[in-house]
């Protein structure tokens, strides 16, 4: 979230679920499909699907979803590799650390909440120019300003 945008939680597990499952059978309407359904469907993906993997997966699901919603994915707009990927490994870390048996709505709304759920979490790392490049959209690009480490808060993030 930045300064001026909270973010939109969940209300419970059901809704976490509609969310990571309206991706992968392509029935979540567009309009659902925010920075908070990005996110909380990582989650839910890497949580309860285990069978899914994301790293190699994900890319088709999202390219799929976006083309079965009436969007495109080109140089400008649709999938994002680098952001993509970046989410899965922050998102990965940040499960391994919360408490066994913490309800899936719990999990994805301190996600939200905290630096990890910001919209400009990634330009800790990445630069805008470089994050929002084509390359960057079509493959994985390392972050110019600094490491994407386990854990690490964003170096200095837009506000």
């Amino acid at each position: 979230m930045t300064a001026d945008h909270a973010p939109r939680l969940f209300a419970s597990d059901a809704a976490v679920r509609r969310v990571g499952e309206g991706l992968l059978d392509r029935s979540l309407p567009r309009p659902d499909w925010t920075h908070e359904a990005h996110l909380a469907a990582c989650l839910y993906l890497l949580r309860e699907r285990p069978e899914i993997d994301l790293p190699r997966e994900l890319p088709g699901i999202i390219s799929g979803y976006n083309v079965a919603v009436g969007g495109e994915n080109t140089d400008s707009a649709g999938y994002h590799e680098t952001i993509t990927q970046a989410y899965i490994r922050v998102i990965r870390d940040y499960l391994a650390n919360r408490p066994a048996g913490e309800p899936l709505v719990a999990s994805v709304n301190a996600l939200l909440e905290g630096p990890l759920g910001r919209r400009d979490h990634l330009l800790g790392y990445w630069s805008k120019a470089l994050l929002f490049s084509v390359a960057a959209r079509r493959g994985w690009v390392e972050p110019d300003l600094r490491p994407l480490e386990a854990g690490a808060a964003p170096a200095q993030p837009l506000s």
